[in-house]
């Protein structure tokens, strides 16, 4: 649900957690944050999966992750 989807948003790359993670991080504006969040509190991005949103930025970010997922699937 959009709870799981929240949780998994807030895991975003971090230019601190690189060395932990491995994957590499990446600057999102506060208002892009904050933009994104309302859109999966509002119910706007219902349409994608809840692994779309786990380490991206921001909704284009997630919108991107998700087309990827839906190829990996197709093939």
């Amino acid at each position: 649900g959009r709870a799981r989807r929240l949780q998994r948003f807030l895991a975003q790359p971090m230019f601190v957690a690189e060395q932990f993670t491995g994957q590499e991080g990446i600057y999102t504006p506060l208002e892009e944050t904050i933009a994104s969040f309302r859109a999966v509190i509002d119910g706007e991005m219902d349409q994608y999966p809840e692994q779309a949103f786990y380490m991206v930025g921001g909704r284009e970010d997630v919108e991107k992750k998700a087309a990827q997922l839906s190829k990996q699937d197709a093939a």
